[in-house]
């Protein structure tokens, strides 16, 4: 015989102060993941621009001529690399709110479920980038600190 407590039962209701919250916040992550997709357009145009210039700055210089193309290449290729870790989040802040929308107009809780579901792995992978950015920024300083010591024990 399976006992159930009141607890176990309880399933979480929504009022309409909280619906019309969920309801703003889904509208303003749409609007900001429609800016972010428009803000990957202009990383990707960046990066095909940016190796044309440093191509033509390279052609303007013999000497330089191999550089500009290698230097092209890799800004063109960072730019392409930080679009593509730019677009999961939005990605995933675009599903949230549109499944948002529909869970409140539907009023239905699977879909609000899948929407949360989207927004924890829209925070999810933001907070991994973040680390990753604080130990590269970690690296960065060491890497400076190293230098400097070893450059001033030279002298």
């Amino acid at each position: 015989m399976e006992v159930y407590s009141e607890v176990e039962e309880f399933e979480l209701q929504l009022n309409e102060s909280a619906k019309g919250f969920l309801k703003e916040t889904a509208k303003w992550a749409y609007f900001l993941s429609i800016l972010g997709f428009i803000g990957i357009g202009f990383i990707v145009l960046a990066a095909f621009f940016a190796g044309a210039l440093f191509a033509f700055l390279g052609n303007l210089n013999r000497e330089m001529a191999n550089v500009g193309l290698m230097g092209g290449g890799f800004i063109s290729a960072l730019y392409l690399v930080i679009a593509a870790l730019y677009f999961f989040p939005i990605y995933y802040l675009h599903k949230f709110a549109s499944n948002a929308k529909v869970a409140l107009k539907n009023n239905d809780s699977e879909t609000l479920a899948n929407s949360f579901e989207y927004l924890k792995s829209h925070y999810k992978f933001i907070g991994i980038l973040a680390l990753i950015t604080l130990c590269f920024y970690a690296l960065i300083i060491l890497g400076v600190f190293i230098f400097a010591l070893t450059v001033g024990l030279n002298r």
